[in-house]
């Protein structure tokens, strides 16, 4: 097998005109392949036009060399030592007959290949240009013959990956230190790796003409609630024709309800989070090129949970869960009920803790809820700034502006020092949930609550909790009660809930009450 002294890049094309097979939309439609060599190449030349990383090779082989035949690849996406491997094999396959002098014909190869297949698992036989592009496109090598309209497609992608490290949105003080990477091969054998089950269900599919990416969802038959899955998998079916890039593109297709604040899936870069979410009847869904995991259907009492709350003694896990909780009030409601307290029931507050806000107020032109507003919005784009800036930096720049700005607004009366304490407090609350989806819902429900706070006093906040609340307890995901096991009320579940009870109670294990319930249904 020898190689001609050119290797032809895409950008180097002929006129589509010159061949009359050449489709004239390079997405759509794609005519099949031809048998003529010339034709192949003109039509793959056409649909990869302007596309400098595309090679062109090609090459004769027989004993004479009387034979054509071109590989076609994205050198950017295949190592050369990948190329070298499939033409050696190639050459051993096409001039097995030298030693006898006889010629190797097209004829015989197409034989051989359409009566004993390929030999290498990794290797397809492709007959139409979809085909073709989809498999250049994903990082195969096609090889091309002539006089046969098929060609030979070998896997050979080697593209450069992240190695599984430290998780770095989910650090914990015990347990295991390793996260998902960006390549959805890896994470699902990681997965296998800890639920070592047949039952363990992954489902994949390409989404997107132009992206093409690989999306997985995956279940543990018999964990899972069969309603909750064909819920899913018909809220799923529209997803192929999007163009995902990122498994949170999915949120809006699963969940219920657009416009809530409050997050109706998790996600989650931990593994053992993901094998837990699977025991617990979960369904996870992944996108490759990302290395989060989104779990449904959510659950509200699942936000304020940890991984490591099951790592720790459970007298500590439950005391961490309890501040947490606490946590999730405060970040929701302090700023809100200071501004309530201080302009319309400060008979509430006690004397001498009074007087201290009087004296520290003496000054301010703005009223408390102008004043909570104002450090509000400058939090907020301290906190933003820290997440945009380099890492080196950010965490500098977020302290020392926090501390800058707090000192400057209080010597320049724009804010007293306990609306600063406030500010910061709520902000520290906010960092304790686990979830930063959580902790961006509270940070848009804390507005309005100040805004009732303000207007209407205690019975404001009053109101706005309790209308939040009605939404929390109305609010589904993928049909399923947002606020279970409170609402509606389950006390068995109770037992994971606010507190824990022993972990002898909470090994999980598949709950098959799904199934049995869908066998009692069919038994009547």
């Amino acid at each position: 097998m020898e190689k001609e002294e050119t290797n032809s890049r895409c950008n180097d094309t002929s006129d589509s005109s010159e061949s009359p097979q050449l489709s004239n939309d390079t997405t759509n439609d794609l005519p099949p392949l031809s048998s003529h060599l010339v034709e192949n190449r003109q039509q793959i030349e056409h649909i990869f036009i302007d596309c400098s990383d595309l090679i062109l090779l090609p090459w004769r082989y027989g004993p004479d060399l009387s034979e054509q035949a071109f590989s076609v690849y994205f050198d950017t996406m295949i190592q050369q030592h990948h190329t070298n491997y499939v033409k050696e094999t190639l050459q051993d396959l096409v001039n097995h007959r030298v030693g006898t002098g006889e010629s190797v014909t097209p004829e015989q190869i197409i034989r051989f290949f359409q009566n004993h297949g390929v030999s290498s698992g990794t290797a397809e036989l492709l007959k139409d240009f979809d085909e073709v592009t989809r498999h250049i496109t994903e990082g195969c090598l096609v090889i091309f013959f002539d006089k046969w309209n098929q060609a030979l497609s070998y896997k050979a992608a080697e593209v450069e990956k992240r190695q599984v490290s430290e998780p770095i949105n989910e650090p914990v003080v015990q347990g295991p230190h390793i996260t998902l990477i960006e390549d959805i091969n890896t994470n699902i054998g990681i997965l296998r790796h800890l639920l070592q089950s047949p039952k363990l269900k992954f489902i994949s599919f390409n989404a997107g003409r132009e992206s093409n990416r690989t999306v997985s969802y995956g279940y543990l038959e018999g964990a899972v609630n069969p309603e909750v899955l064909t819920n899913f998998q018909s809220r799923i079916k529209s997803i192929k024709e999007e163009e995902i890039l990122e498994v949170s593109y999915l949120e809006d297709w699963i969940g219920d309800s657009v416009y809530s604040p409050f997050p109706q899936v998790r996600y989650t870069e931990r593994p053992d989070n993901t094998a837990a979410a699977l025991l617990d009847g979960k369904i996870i869904v992944m996108v490759d090129g990302s290395p989060t995991v989104l779990i449904c259907p959510g659950n509200f009492y699942e936000f304020l949970m940890s991984s490591e709350d099951y790592y720790q003694r459970t007298i500590f896990s439950s005391l961490i869960r309890l501040l947490r909780i606490g946590a999730f009030f405060i970040a929701l409601m302090l700023p809100s009920t200071y501004v309530a307290l201080s302009t319309f029931h400060s008979e509430l507050i006690p004397t001498v803790l009074l007087l201290a806000i009087l004296d520290t107020r003496e000054g301010i032109p703005f009223p408390a809820f102008m004043e909570a507003l104002i450090m509000e919005i400058f939090f907020e784009l301290l906190r933003e700034a820290g997440i945009r800036l380099p890492r080196p930096i950010g965490s500098a720049v977020s302290i020392v502006g926090a501390l800058v700005i707090g000192q400057a607004a209080i010597q320049a009366k724009i804010a007293s020092p306990v609306m600063v304490i406030v500010v910061a407090l709520t902000g520290i609350a906010s960092f304790a949930l686990p979830q930063y989806s959580m902790a961006i819902a509270l940070r848009i429900m804390r507005f309005p609550l100040m805004v009732m706070g303000a207007t209407l006093g205690g019975v404001g906040i009053m109101i706005g909790f309790l209308l939040a609340l009605l939404h929390l307890c109305k609010l589904r995901s993928l049909g399923q009660p947002y606020m279970a096991p409170t609402t509606p009320l389950d006390i068995w579940q109770l037992r994971d809930v606010l507190v824990m009870v022993p972990r002898k109670f909470l090994l999980r294990r598949p709950r098959n009450r799904h199934m049995h319930r869908v066998i009692r249904k069919q038994a009547k």
